[in-house]
């Protein structure tokens, strides 16, 4: 009986293991602060709002402003986004939206394929996830690179494993220096380093060259020995499309920092993220004045049409149950 009871725990045990690396429950605060702002001027503030999709799942807890916060959303993609104006601004205003999320593990190939999502893209979605972005060329030097790498390949999904695997060998993740960080390709293809953003424009940019379908994400980590923490800044990754299988998940810059899961961010997101928005190039709603974003995870301020960059981040996260993390 002891003996049964013991193996009947190790199984629990490892039951309770296996679901909570599947998915991951958290708070996350979205908090910011407008400083140093002019009187008189009109101020128009836009904040990219976390929703549920098939790999998470999203409740707002509270969203609070020193401004009335209004819902939108762009068209382009389906961004949610939060909205505020005044004509009559303090020095300083305060934003705080509180998520909470369930993050879902993706894995999309393999035998075992949780959260699996069927997808059938029209052609006029292919179209736009084929199309080149202002920083994010499909044509000349990304698309000889693709060439080159591709030769002999038939498969779509082999093709895109042979892109990730030259992103993966050639890039370093560096953040040295000025230029990254935009996502810019020809800069990724000069300098060989960068961020997550590099990592994935280049690899976004040989993809389309050579037909396939792929799309920008963007959102925060989590770091995943901790239970709660400030999150200095943003992280991104990507998809690509392969018909009859679907959207297929890579995070390239990620496998590089963590080399043993090479093959495994090749077709699987894990649960240490949340997702803000997608796409490059970005017109808001209601319209920004300035040019279209390069891509949306903080917010954008404008004073009188120009774009205003003296804002204080503050975001945290923490895990179900655990202490908020002090911001």
């Amino acid at each position: 009986m002891l003996r049964r009871f013991c193996l009947l725990s190790l199984f629990l045990a490892f039951a309770l293991s296996a679901l909570a690396e599947d998915s991951r429950h958290f708070t996350f605060h979205y908090a910011f602060t407008v400083r140093n702002l002019p009187s008189g001027k009109k101020v128009r503030i836009w904040i990219p709002a976390a929703q549920s999709d098939a790999y998470q799942e999203v409740k707002i807890v509270s969203a609070q402003g020193d401004l009335p916060l209004k819902k939108s959303s762009e068209s382009k993609y389906g961004n949610q986004i939060y909205y505020a104006e005044t004509n009559s601004a303090q020095p300083e205003l305060h934003f705080d939206v509180e998520y909470d999320v369930v993050r879902h593990e993706r894995v999309a190939l393999g035998e075992a394929a949780p959260h699996v999502v069927a997808v059938s893209l029209s052609s006029t979605e292919k179209r736009q996830d084929l199309q080149p972005d202002v920083l994010v060329p499909v044509t000349g030097l990304p698309a000889d690179l693709a060439a080159k790498v591709t030769q002999g390949r038939t498969q779509p999904l082999d093709k895109a494993r042979a892109i990730y695997d030259y992103v993966f060998t050639t890039m370093r993740y560096d953040k040295t220096g000025t230029g990254w960080g935009h996502g810019d390709v020809l800069y990724a293809c000069d300098a060989k380093k960068g961020n997550c953003t590099d990592f994935h424009s280049l690899f976004i940019a040989m993809a389309r060259s050579q037909g396939i379908p792929a799309r920008f994400e963007i959102g925060f980590p989590l770091p995943p020995d901790k239970h709660s923490a400030e999150i200095a800044g943003y992280h991104c990754w990507s998809d690509f499309y392969i018909d009859g299988k679907g959207w297929i998940p890579v995070d390239i810059s990620e496998a590089w920092k963590h080399q043993e899961k090479r093959d495994y961010f090749f077709g699987s997101h894990d649960v240490n993220r949340v997702q803000f928005s997608m796409g490059r190039d970005l017109r808001l709603s209601p319209a920004q004045d300035g040019k279209p974003l390069n891509y949306f995870v903080y917010p954008y301020v404008e004073v009188d049409g120009q774009e205003f960059p003296n804002v204080a981040l503050a975001f945290s996260f923490a895990d179900a149950g655990s202490a908020v993390a002090t911001r």
